[in-house]
């Protein structure tokens, strides 16, 4: 693929340290004017974190959207970031990173008396769930 030719320019390569990248590697690419950034030393979940970040953004965002310029895609991550830091989550007991675990709702009284409104972002891409008190 040759970047460009479809008018992409590539300043830099995040990367891990792993031996299966010779200096080679990285010399064709400091020919191409691309700066090679490697990982931290010791930190193997360092890309991974970011890799899962990004999936989920492609998977929930970015394949459901019309992206028309730089503006609206810089628009819908910021969008796509304020809701993804208050969504709960599964492996967090239904608490979100900035929020304490919810109380569970044991009497069937309040339960049946849940108000949940829904408010939409991006066009309704995305949904985010709230009680009413």
């Amino acid at each position: 693929m040759d970047l460009e030719e479809a008018g992409a320019a590539v300043k830099y390569l995040i990367r891990n340290r792993d031996a299966k990248f010779p200096p080679l590697f990285d010399e064709i690419l400091a020919q191409a004017w691309i700066q090679v950034v490697l990982s931290g030393i010791r930190v193997p979940r360092m890309n991974s974190v970011m890799a899962r970040w990004v999936q989920t953004c492609r998977r929930e965002l970015l394949d459901r959207t019309l992206i028309w310029n730089q503006r609206h895609l810089l628009h819908a991550l910021h969008e796509y970031e304020t809701y993804n830091h208050y969504w709960a989550r599964q492996a967090m007991e239904q608490a979100a990173p900035l929020r304490a675990v919810p109380a569970p709702i044991a009497d069937p009284q309040r339960i049946t008396g849940l108000d949940i409104r829904r408010h939409d972002r991006l066009g309704g891409i995305i949904h985010e769930y709230q009680h009413v008190a």
